[in-house]
């Protein structure tokens, strides 16, 4: 899924984008700006410096304007991840119900730290911020899709299991 990075968007994900900016008066078309780094990072994987300048253009905005959006939120990639992202929210409430705890499992069992990618390229682990479930701690969340509650070591291995299984 993940095309190069010198390579455009294709004419799908512009039309994906066309949907988000129709949604706003033509003259806060920037509006669409969280929603088209989305989309950009769904084709290609990641933001590069490249692919940021595209969205920028299209949505005139200054790059560097794009670019610290990309910047501020945990849910964009400005360099290469693996397969799967997992992040693992470690703020107060997760750390005191066992996020730190499960984060330190999960970099034991995959022989990686926070913002490093497996050797297979399979998992990249992120420390994340609060992900809105913190009577649910351990929280993570896979791939910015999918939510996972009440994390102990067991279904932290089984996990790992399903995506290192899924790995194509």
């Amino acid at each position: 899924m993940t095309m190069s990075q010198t390579t455009p968007l294709s004419a799908d994900a512009l039309k994906k984008i066309d949907r988000e900016v129709a949604k706003y008066p033509p003259e806060q078309k920037q509006s669409a700006v969280m929603a088209a780094l989305a989309i950009a990072q769904t084709e290609k994987g990641w933001l590069s410096t490249d692919t940021i300048a595209e969205v920028a253009k299209y949505l005139g905005m200054p790059p560097i304007a794009v670019h610290e959006v990309a910047t501020f939120y945990t849910m964009y990639n400005v360099k290469p991840v693996g397969q799967h992202k997992v992040t693992v929210c470690t703020n107060l409430p997760c750390a005191l119900s066992g996020g730190t705890d499960a984060a330190e499992y999960l970099k034991q069992k995959l022989g990686i730290d926070f913002n490093e990618t497996t050797a297979d390229g399979c998992i990249t682990l992120k420390e994340g911020e609060c992900m809105g479930s913190c009577g649910d701690a351990p929280v993570l969340l896979v791939n910015n899709a999918r939510m996972c509650s009440f994390m102990s070591n067991e279904k932290l291995d089984a996990l790992v299991t399903e995506l290192k299984g899924s790995k194509a």
